[in-house]
């Protein structure tokens, strides 16, 4: 078996770990969010999951509070909580009047604009749950996700038809499907008149049935929410994965609830009187879970961003006059790449939260777009464990007081290393291992709509017989405290010369050369060889060329040896995911089989430190140590 994660220096650089000091140092700037912070701590401990405690709860409470206080901004649109609500109400209305009730399924599929978040509260004021579906998902795949979901009503928005008409003929979404108009007056009438095909065309349209319930749905809150349970599904949110095809995970409202503590009232703090951006979509629960609990938390304000934009990012947190906005690792590369400009500084921020901010941006990310705090979390749609960076110490995921361990993995093998008793080793403060959580009856693990999926996920019999935990598939680095720092998935760590590799690091090093504007990393095969050697592929920034002795200088100047791609592939454009995830399948399946593809390769001549171009047989040499740059 080989060694599992092993400490190096260059990794005690990038991951620090923390000590009293640093969580001492953060302890003033809570002092005024105090009542929240133990108002959450107070429900964290109270609630279980037979209390009727629900989203739709949560927010007519906030409409009973503070009815005309802004709730949603979209565009040069503002509702208040009163208004939002009567809007949710119409649309329960209609649901129930299709027969919608308590445990069935409303799917969504609607861009980011109000009327997505709308309909999820209509759906979970009754009791149901909404199956959140990426609009980006086409043919098979599009009809494998709704299979999943088994939704009785599917609502769906009029710009979304290319989805819908992309179903193959024998798919059958649901009992019904009812059209949801956009706000730029995208009406059915002009679906009669031959603007949109038969089979949207076709659809019933929600305005239209809220005007045939005698003239006007009710507006009234419907009765069921105060008897929803915090144990039932709220949302089934799709992995949105880099293989394979999607699963759904559960969320139910317990978890939601546990998740406006831990975001919003502990960790962002959020106040009555923020507005929070977010430009992520609306399917993902970074956005349903952490965004919105945060917002509905503080009774503040939500911005709905149309889709991100790194050129328009700056000017739509001026326009809404945001205090705070939400984010992923991959958007503030992005916004670090644009050119400099006075918006970026000239706003009114307070703080910012999501995960994914690196350790070797984030002071200068910090510094250039002056922000005064960062909340930096660590979760996944289905884990019973999250971290909050509630003291406000730079570069980590945060702190947790959820049971969970750090356990040391074969990362060639990707198992779970057991000592001769047969149980899991802990990694110690300063050490890589997984993440996994404890499955208990206060923190359980809701799992997939695929029984063999979720199962897939727990191991048990890990410290005592019986136990059972989650596993995150997540490499971490033990900070101390409680603390972590997110470092690698598993499948995409690799080991060569007998070191592991994180790909995060390796493409943390590409961010600090000028001319690259996407890197991912990935381990391939070399015959002749043990573990992978590394491989980069890049995308450039206009006008930018690849300088092969600036490139191999800068990466061993800020990698240790073995970290060091052997490989470089310049590709035109890296296929995502909605998150900003590069889907790596394809492109390591190619490697660096120059026959798969027309992209310029090169491959590192360490004689001459310098990416030559890549030559028949120089595997060859890479395997022997040495790469001549060609013959």
């Amino acid at each position: 078996m080989s060694a599992p994660h092993k400490d190096t220096s260059a990794r005690k650089n990038r991951y620090s770990t923390v000590s009293i000091t640093d969580i001492a140092k953060g302890l003033p700037d809570m002092i005024p969010d105090l009542p929240s912070v133990f108002r959450g701590l107070f429900l964290l401990r109270t609630i279980r999951s037979h209390h009727k405690r629900s989203i739709g709860q949560v927010f007519e409470q906030n409409v009973d509070k503070a009815p005309d206080r802004p709730f949603l901004k979209f565009a040069d649109d503002v509702w208040t909580y009163r208004e939002a609500n009567e809007r949710v109400n119409e649309i329960a209305a209609v649901l129930d009047a299709q027969g919608v009730r308590s445990g069935d399924t409303v799917g969504v599929c609607i861009t980011n604009r109000p009327e997505a978040l709308l309909a999820v509260l209509a759906t979970v004021k009754l009791g149901a749950s909404a199956g959140m579906i990426n609009v980006h998902q086409r043919g098979d795949v599009l009809d494998h996700s709704q299979g999943l979901l088994d939704s009785k009503v599917m609502l769906i928005g009029a710009e979304c038809e290319e989805a819908y008409l992309s179903l193959p003929g024998s798919s059958k979404w649901c009992g019904t499907v009812i059209g949801v108009d956009t706000a730029h007056d995208l009406r059915v009438a002009d679906a009669a008149a031959g603007e949109r095909p038969d089979a949207m065309r076709d659809l019933p349209w929600l305005d239209d049935l809220v005007e045939q319930m005698g003239g006007h749905a009710s507006t009234d809150n419907p009765p069921s929410t105060p008897h929803v349970l915090a144990k039932q599904t709220a949302y089934q949110v799709f992995t949105s994965g880099t293989t394979g095809m999607p699963k759904a995970s559960k969320m139910t409202h317990l978890r939601w609830n546990k998740a406006m503590v831990a975001f919003g009232l502990s960790g962002a703090r959020l106040r009555s009187t923020d507005t929070l951006y977010c430009p992520l979509p609306l399917y993902h629960n970074n956005a349903l879970t952490v965004a919105l609990s945060a917002v509905l938390g503080a009774g503040g304000c939500l911005a709905i961003g149309e889709k991100f934009s790194a050129k328009r990012f700056w000017d739509e947190i001026v326009g809404f006059d945001a205090t705070a906005f939400i984010y992923i690792g991959e958007l503030c590369r992005y916004l670090l790449g644009q050119p400099v400009r006075p918006q970026e500084r000239e706003h009114n921020l307070r703080m910012i939260m999501g995960n994914g901010l690196r350790p070797e941006i984030w002071k200068e990310f910090q510094e250039r777009f002056n922000i005064p705090r960062v909340c930096e979390f660590y979760a996944a749609s289905e884990s019973p464990v999250a971290f909050v960076n509630a003291f406000s110490v730079d570069s980590t995921a945060g702190f947790t007081t959820v049971p969970h361990k750090i356990v040391k993995v074969d990362t060639d093998t990707e198992e779970l290393v057991r000592n001769k008793k047969g149980w899991l080793v802990e990694a110690r403060p300063g050490e890589v291992g997984q993440m996994i959580g404890h499955i208990t009856k206060t923190t359980p693990f809701d799992g997939y709509t695929n029984s063999a999926a979720t199962e897939k996920k727990i191991v048990r019999d890990a410290f005592k017989k019986g136990d059972a935990w989650f596993l995150s598939g997540d490499l971490v680095f033990n900070q101390g405290f409680n603390h972590i720092a997110f470092v690698d998935r598993l499948g995409d760590t690799f080991r060569w010369k007998g070191e592991n590799v994180a790909t995060t690091e390796v493409e943390g090093a590409f961010g600090g050369i000028d001319g690259v504007d996407t890197a991912t990393v990935y381990g391939v095969q070399i015959p002749g060889t043990d573990g992978r050697a590394g491989m980069a592929a890049l995308t450039l920034k206009d006008g930018a060329d690849f300088d092969g002795k600036a490139y191999a200088e800068a990466l061993t100047g800020s990698l240790p040896n073995y970290a060091v791609p052997l490989f470089i592939r310049i590709i035109e454009q890296l296929e995502e995911t909605s998150t900003f995830k590069v889907r790596k399948t394809d492109l390591k399946k190619d490697g660096y089989d120059a026959t798969r593809f027309d992209d310029p390769l090169y491959v590192l001549s360490s004689k001459d430190c310098e990416y030559v171009p890549y030559y028949d047989g120089a595997e060859k040499d890479v395997a022997a140590g040495s790469v001549s740059g060609g013959k």
